[in-house]
């Protein structure tokens, strides 16, 4: 199984950091950092990194064979950008490859409030099969540390895309 890991802004990427050290050793990861969120984001061993401004990437192919993506966090820029079918970077192209190849897209925005026009977004590429998945909490998983609020999240992202976890308390009757 092969994933690509997309960090698109500064505010959120320990959460994006996170959620790929928490992945299964078996899926092979591909990690895409935007300008922004590289300056937060040094570097981490063992995932390959590729640069967002390479188009002519592997993963900007859909003959790659990409079974998902998530975009963790989503720029309200990058959203905009996947929404209206803008791919001028590594991110937003491997998107759309993953939307005409009809694969897993799960954008995960980050900015509160949203704006009409961040809404419109989400609901056109929602209508298109993309997963909207911001960073909400459930506190019926009963967190009682940033660490268990962040598994939570992280936990939920990987229900979306079927990836198997025990990261945080489920509801029950």
């Amino acid at each position: 199984m092969k994933i690509i890991v997309a960090i698109s802004g500064g505010s959120g990427v320990n959460l994006g950091l996170k959620f790929i050290n928490s992945l299964p050793k078996e899926i092979n990861k591909y990690l895409i950092i935007s300008k922004n969120a590289e300056t937060v984001f040094k570097e981490e061993e063992g995932i390959e990194i590729f640069n967002d401004e390479d188009i002519a990437s592997t993963l900007a192919s859909g003959s790659f064979g990409c079974d998902m993506m998530i975009v963790l966090p989503c720029s309200m820029n990058t959203l905009a950008k996947i929404s209206c079918g803008i791919a001028d970077n590594l991110t937003t192209r491997a998107a759309s490859v993953m939307i005409k190849e009809r694969k897993k897209l799960l954008l995960s925005p980050r900015e509160l409030p949203y704006s009409a026009i961040a809404l419109e977004n989400m609901l056109k590429l929602s209508k298109l099969g993309v997963l909207i998945a911001p960073p909400v909490l459930g506190y019926y998983s009963s967190p009682e540390s940033l660490s268990d609020m962040e598994d939570f999240l992280i936990g939920k992202w990987f229900d979306l895309l079927g990836i198997k976890h025990n990261l945080y308390k489920r509801w029950k009757v």
